[in-house]
């Protein structure tokens, strides 16, 4: 391709993106786990990739599948090192930032936040993962309750938190599950508006929403699917073990690569941290009425179009 048609290829795009009207942040979140105000200082690169969830959705999963399909298979990624919490407000934005901007790589980032909260960028690609809210509260709270010290004392003492700190759970996860479902999100964050946030987005060229369920029954499919999305070259040598390092079996043997700062605030390590990777798990514990009335919930927050996805039906 000459020169003349990359700038052309530019152009076009450009004005492409002159005709959409692009999402535009209108309030900062900030808590005893966000700052939202550090993308406001984010410099967006044009190949920048950015993946986002409620939490406990798929991300770590997405994150490995994106590096590994950027690094052609590399069992030896320190994955977690390399695309960083961007909104976590630990560690401080001071210490992320400049980190961040000495990246040389394509970047790939996460997010947990709602769209209204982030800087959205024309020039960079998005990537946002669903899973049934019953599954995520679940895997919540596998994630907090095996926390150690450390991690709530980062949490509530590193300066600049925004509101009361974070609590321990409960030991009976029924009462987390009726705090969560009363109070939206309680203790974490709300879960309607961030879903909402995105779903109603999801026509914009540069986001691709895609589901955990999809990744459990079709890994390799949804694989192929996020590199066509990134423009990413399949290499079809090293194919096999780009699948190898992104299964479930050996993220959870290799956990120190994926999950941040090594597994430093669970007791029992980064194993915790890529606890199961199955859904259905709240089916021994919610009764049916529980089940009927989160089902009912998520068709009046979300529409009933929004809440067949979410739920893994579309």
């Amino acid at each position: 391709m000459t020169k003349d048609e990359d700038w052309n290829d530019e152009q076009l795009l450009a004005n492409m993106s002159t005709l959409i009207t692009w999402p535009v942040k209108s309030r900062e979140l900030r808590s005893n786990h966000f700052d939202s105000t550090i993308w406001n200082d984010f410099r967006f690169r044009s190949d920048d990739i950015i993946i986002a969830t409620y939490a406990k959705s798929g991300t770590t999963w997405t994150q490995q599948i994106v590096a590994q399909m950027l690094f052609s298979g590399d069992p030896d990624l320190e994955v977690a090192e390399m695309s960083p919490w961007l909104d976590l407000r630990v560690p401080p934005k001071a210490v992320k930032l400049p980190l961040v901007e000495a990246q040389t790589h394509r970047r790939f980032l996460k997010t947990h936040l709602p769209v209204d909260a982030l800087v959205y960028s024309p020039k960079a690609k998005y990537i946002y993962i669903g899973r049934d809210g019953r599954d995520v509260l679940w895997s919540l709270y596998n994630h907090y309750i095996n926390g150690n010290q450390a991690m709530y004392t980062a949490l509530n003492d590193t300066p600049g938190r925004v509101g009361p700190p974070f609590r321990p759970l409960p030991a009976d996860i029924r009462e987390c599950w009726r705090d969560w479902m009363d109070k939206d999100g309680y203790p974490f964050w709300p879960f309607w508006e961030n879903i909402r946030s995105w779903w109603r987005i999801r026509e914009l060229p540069n986001l691709l929403l895609i589901h955990f369920n999809d990744l459990k029954r079709d890994m390799t499919g949804e694989m192929r699917r996020i590199a066509r999305f990134l423009d990413i070259p399949i290499n079809k040598v090293r194919w096999p073990d780009i699948i190898k390092y992104c299964s479930f079996d050996w993220m959870k043997n290799n956990a120190t690569k994926s999950v941040p700062m090594s597994g430093a605030f669970w007791d029992e390590g980064a194993k915790v941290f890529i606890n199961k990777g199955v859904n259905g798990r709240w089916m021994d514990t919610l009764t049916a009425d529980d089940s009927a009335q989160y089902e009912a919930r998520a068709v009046s927050e979300l529409g009933l179009e929004c809440a067949r996805w979410l739920a893994g039906k579309a």
